[in-house]
C-alpha cells in the first residue's frame, strides 16, 4: 500500500487529458460515476484546454503520473451561491484505496477553505459506495439527504446520497 505522503497534488495542465481519459475509462470509476463507458481522448482534451470560469481541476501523481483527479465547481454568475462549490472525483482503478483520494481531497477542502472562501461543499455519491461514503465522512462531509433512483448503472437505477461539508468558521 502506498503511503498518501507520496502522493503530489497540483493543478491539471491540458497535457493530461490522456491521463484523464484512462482514468475515466476504468470499469470501477464509470460504475461509480456519472460518466459513460467508453470515454473519448478529445473530450477531455477539449474540458481541460478551455475550462468553464469558476472551475478548478486538481490531479493526484505519483512521480509523474497522474492516479486521480478532482473537480471543484463554483458558481462565479450565480451571487447566491458563490458560497457553494460541487465536487467530482475519480480515482484511476489500479490506484484506489490507496490514499489518491484522500491526498485530492484534502488539497481541495484547503483551496476551498483558505483561498477560495466556500462554506459549502456539495457531492454526490451512490448508496452503496461504502468506500467514498468513508472518505467524504472523514473529511467532514455528512448525509442531507437520499436520491432515490438517482441514476442508471449498468442497467438499474441506483439511489445516492446528497453529502455536504459546512465549513466550521472560527469563532
Amino acid at each position: 500500500m502506498t503511503d498518501p505522503a507520496t502522493f503530489t497534488v497540483r493543478h491539471a495542465e491540458p497535457n493530461d487529458y490522456e491521463a484523464f481519459q484512462q482514468i475515466m475509462a476504468g470499469p470501477s470509476v464509470v460504475r461509480e460515476t456519472m460518466q459513460l463507458p467508453f470515454p473519448s481522448v478529445e473530450r477531455w482534451r477539449k474540458a481541460l484546454a478551455e475550462p468553464a470560469e469558476g472551475a478548478f481541476n486538481l490531479v493526484a501523481c505519483v512521480d509523474s503520473e497522474v492516479v486521480g483527479q478532482i473537480y471543484l465547481g463554483t458558481f462565479p454568475h450565480k451571487p447566491r451561491r458563490r458560497h457553494a462549490g460541487q465536487i467530482g472525483m475519480a480515482v484511476r482503478d489500479d490506484w484506489q484505496g490507496k490514499g489518491a483520494g484522500s491526498a485530492l481531497m484534502q488539497a481541495t477542502v484547503d483551496l476551498a477553505d483558505k483561498w477560495l472562501n466556500l462554506s459549502r461543499l456539495e457531492l454526490e455519491v451512490s448508496t452503496d459506495n461504502e468506500p467514498a461514503v468513508r472518505l467524504y465522512k472523514k473529511f467532514g462531509f455528512s448525509v442531507e439527504g437520499t436520491l432515490r433512483r438517482y441514476a442508471l448503472r449498468t442497467g438499474r437505477f441506483v439511489d445516492a446520497y446528497m453529502m455536504a461539508r459546512l465549513r466550521q468558521d472560527e469563532p
